[in-house]
């Protein structure tokens, strides 16, 4: 099948923000500006072709990522419209894991906001260039400026501002071009007509300026530019596309545009922004995999390489069935043919490609490289999945997940309901893996962990109305982990059993260390001279991971720990991998005693703005929560934002204090930030 359009004119893009900061709107206007849609779609309506879930038409939020594909001239743009909550954050993580570039949208009122920060972050890990839109400049106290600055300052970035706002707040009428020196109008309604005028001349001064500023970032991204500069000859408009393209590309500039998605002005000129400085899949670095035999490859973006791709997305679509998303890195993928998950080492038929439009969809019969669809039917391939050529197997970089730092028992309400609760929470499960589902060993109960008390809200909500079960739930709690303080030298634990005729002999000495914050577990083999036979070892190991899994303060997991074997011995006869096992699970328990154990709880970085009156009230709540003030700032309109370490068990509930504190007028968003110690008398609480 031959390509509608040439690699090159290809853009796999999101479109990231904080909460309410406009993505969905700005989705709405990129498809109805490219001929995707014929009406505009309102988020307060509940309208809008991305929030398509019942649950997200309710809340006005964006709860999972949706694709999108359109046109725009002569280019095919893949738009990920994804979520702004903190507790869906593994919707943006996997869509920057697969997409190209970014659009971030930014609340021109707030600027820098709590998660404008996390999504920048996690585009850094990813390596994805970006640029971004200052949105809502019609509302009262925006500014473009200062939201610039804020880019600047919070985020570290190098922002180039590439046009001027004409008024703003209500009299927000359009943009200057600092390229081309136009203004840009909307007349229209719609914003579709734009009309190109001369600057107004109370701007000509400042956009003369700005423009001298602009030139000059541009200058320093390119040496051949910055000679040209410096000699004091005119920069080209090619010229500084290119060098800013360049710049961009190579994420050390990030493109400044602005706007009101709202009001229809200013998303025609991102969309030209996105073809002129965001990458196509021929422009960023050939993706990198290892092979059968562990060294590393890499494969071009071809259609004629062998085929790579990454499936990074599950959703239970209640009348098809699975749908896998997925990025193809090279070659292509065909309907009815096999391909090979190198993960799984399974092969699994390719049944329908889909092309998709948020929950619409269209069928097609081939995937080429540098594109991204949907499959159906693949029975064995999950979220961080590689599919690929059998003949010539890779597997890529998979995708990571923040741990869920929140739990609730849920228990079906009838005996029907209980075997379809199982079923509907392994669906759940697959779909997104920041939730886990697991069974308290000592109550016999289900628990499911989340992310937040919204994102666990959600699911349940899901249950009830796709899977139609009936669930009672349980109070939210904390997952609290356990830890060493002290280091543990050389414990020896012997298990040694007779029972008549053969018995069991498994003897283990164990060196265990405090780990690095956020380390996880560490298991080390230091055996040496064969004190313990080399077969034996991985039941040691097994042993261990099983062991670490509950504690010995209050059964909570462990973490944080390097755990040495350093010696022991073994029994001709008598030694098997159970009798080694079990030594390591008890020794490890006893070695953990002798550690100085501690229970560590979640730390949230919550940031809090409130009208000036309330400011006060506000810290006093946040003290009493165990709150440790980080910063301050004065926000416009008279508001006060806090910033601060709260620990996850002292804000359940702080929603409904905090309005009924600010008269409705507080909001506030929180994130997990880090694990840390609990005072002795919050531990001695838990652990009651």
């Amino acid at each position: 099948m031959a390509r509608n359009f040439p690699l090159e004119r290809y853009r796999n893009i999101g479109i990231i923000a904080h909460i309410d900061a406009g993505k969905t709107t700005t989705t709405e206007r990129i498809l109805f500006y490219t001929g995707k849609t014929y009406r505009l779609g309102n988020v307060d309506e509940g309208n809008t072709v991305t929030d398509w879930m019942v649950q997200e038409r309710e809340r006005g939020i964006t709860i999972v990522s949706a694709a999108v594909t359109a046109e725009w001239k002569g280019y095919q743009i893949n738009v990920i419209d994804t979520p702004g909550h903190i507790d869906f954050t593994a919707e943006v993580q996997r869509s920057l894991r697969v997409l190209d570039g970014g659009v971030v949208v930014f609340d021109s009122v707030q600027g820098v906001e709590p998660q404008s920060e996390t999504v920048w972050r996690q585009a850094d890990r990813y390596n994805v260039p970006r640029i971004c839109f200052a949105n809502k400049m019609d509302r009262i106290g925006a500014s473009f400026e200062r939201t610039v600055e804020s880019i600047r300052q919070r985020l570290g970035a190098n922002p180039i501002p590439m046009q001027l706002p004409i008024g703003s707040e209500s009299n927000f009428k359009g943009v200057v071009d600092l390229l081309t020196m136009k203004a840009i109008y909307y007349e229209d309604e719609l914003g579709k007509q734009e009309t190109y005028a001369e600057i107004p001349a109370e701007l000509k001064a400042a956009a003369e300026e700005a423009r001298a500023f602009m030139v000059e970032k541009i200058a320093e991204l390119d040496d051949d530019l910055t000679v040209k500069f410096l000699e004091g000859e005119e920069l080209t408009i090619e010229e500084l596309k290119a060098g800013l393209r360049k710049g961009v590309i190579e994420n050390r500039a990030t493109a400044v545009f602005t706007g009101s998605s709202l009001k229809n002005k200013g998303v025609q000129q991102v969309l030209d922004a996105v073809i002129d400085y965001l990458p196509s899949p021929l422009d960023i670095a050939a993706v990198k995999g290892t092979n059968a035999a562990g060294e590393e490859i890499s494969r071009p973006a071809e259609d004629d390489a062998p085929m790579s791709a990454l499936v990074f997305k599950i959703v239970t679509d209640p009348y098809v069935g699975r749908l896998s998303y997925f990025r193809v890195y090279s070659g292509k993928i065909t309907t009815g043919t096999a391909v090979y998950n190198s993960v799984k080492g399974k092969k699994e038929r390719i049944g329908r490609l889909i092309r998709m439009y948020a929950d619409r969809r269209e069928d097609i019969q081939e995937v080429l490289a540098g594109d991204i669809a949907a499959v159906l039917g693949l029975k064995e391939s999950f979220t961080g999945d590689t599919l690929c050529d059998a003949a010539d197997p890779i597997t890529l970089e998979s995708i990571s997940f923040p741990e869920p730092v929140i739990s609730v028992a849920i228990e079906p309400k009838t005996t029907v309901d209980q075997e379809k609760m199982g079923e509907a929470l392994q669906k759940l499960a697959e779909e997104d893996p920041t939730y886990i589902v697991m069974t308290d060993n000592d109550t016999g109960q289900t628990i499911i962990k989340g992310m937040g008390e919204l994102h666990l809200d959600i699911l349940v909500d899901r249950l009830l109305r796709e899977f139609r079960v009936q669930a009672n739930i349980g109070k939210p709690r904390v997952a609290y982990h356990e830890t060493i303080t002290k280091p543990v030298q050389k414990y020896s634990y012997k298990y040694a059993k007779q029972s008549g005729g053969h018995g069991q002999y498994g003897h283990v000495v164990f060196q265990l260390d405090p780990g690095e914050t956020g380390s996880g577990i560490v298991f080390e083999d230091k055996i040496t001279g064969g004190a313990i036979p080399r077969e034996y070892i991985p039941a040691v190991e097994k042993g261990v991971k099983e062991a670490v899994e509950s504690g010995v303060l209050g059964g909570y997991p462990v973490t944080d720990v390097k755990i040495q074997l350093v010696d022991g011995s073994f029994h001709e006869v008598d030694s098997s991998e159970m009798a080694f096992k079990m030594a390591a699970i008890l020794g490890f328990k006893e070695a953990m005693q002798k550690g100085a154990p501690v229970l560590l709880e979640p730390i949230m970085k919550v940031e809090v703005v409130v009208p000036e009156e309330f400011f006060g009230d506000v810290l006093g709540q946040l003290s009493s929560r165990r709150g440790i003030i980080q910063s301050t700032e004065v926000r416009p309109g008279n508001a006060q934002a806090v910033r601060c370490h709260v620990p996850m068990a002292e804000m359940f509930g702080y929603a409904t204090d905090l309005r009924s504190s600010t008269q409705g007028r507080g909001v506030f968003t929180m994130e997990f930030d880090h694990y840390a110690p609990v005072s002795e008398s919050v531990a001695e609480k838990v652990l009651k």
